[in-house]
């Protein structure tokens, strides 16, 4: 915990360290959000609460949604596999899709599929470490065609565009056409 010793961080969160410790090994099943808020500060941690729409059975639903609808945009020769493993044995990461079979022959396709873009900064770090660590040439980005997210991707402006280099119109037209699109890019679907 960031050097410091459980007496400190309970100290400084105004809790007694067997708190902490017990919310260190997850055996505090009452802990607060503001609990969890004081000590992750203590500690230099960010603490995030996430809540979903119900009563959708499936929480990736919308990403299960995205990624048909970009398997009706691409030319039907084409594969796509989802959820494939990144081949780093004990590695639980996974592309959201990988997309092959192109004509002239090219290698697959990785893509990731967002139906928020909420993060642009995180969520393409998150991305780079899969490319680096997959040893990937190319990425598609895909994310869901909704006005928040179109002004999200001009919000981010460079940040986006530098690391996805080909035009969403060029990657489409290449897809529906059976071909790679040459390098990473991104397309609303």
């Amino acid at each position: 915990m960031s050097g410091k010793s459980l007496r400190e961080v309970g100290r400084a969160a105004g809790m007694s360290y067997s708190q902490v410790g017990r919310m260190e090994r997850a055996a505090l099943p009452t802990a607060s959000v503001v609990q969890l808020a004081k000590v992750g500060a203590v500690v230099g941690l960010d603490v995030r609460l996430r809540t979903y729409p119900g009563p959708e059975p499936l929480r990736d639903a919308g990403q299960i949604a995205l990624l048909k609808r970009l398997r009706i945009l691409i030319a039907p020769g084409l594969t796509m596999r989802t959820e494939v493993p990144l081949p780093i044995e004990g590695d639980l990461r996974a592309w959201d899709a990988v997309i092959g079979g192109f004509d002239p022959a090219a290698e697959p396709l990785h893509a990731e599929a967002e139906t928020r873009l909420y993060d642009a900064q995180g969520q393409l770090r998150r991305i780079a470490l899969k490319v680096r660590d997959a040893g990937v040439d190319a990425v598609l980005l895909v994310i869901a065609d909704t006005a928040r997210n179109r002004a999200a991707l001009r919000s981010a402006g460079s940040m986006i565009s530098d690391v996805y280099p080909v035009p969403s119109r060029e990657a489409r037209r290449a897809l529906r056409l059976g071909r790679h699109p040459g390098g990473s890019a991104v397309i609303l679907v």
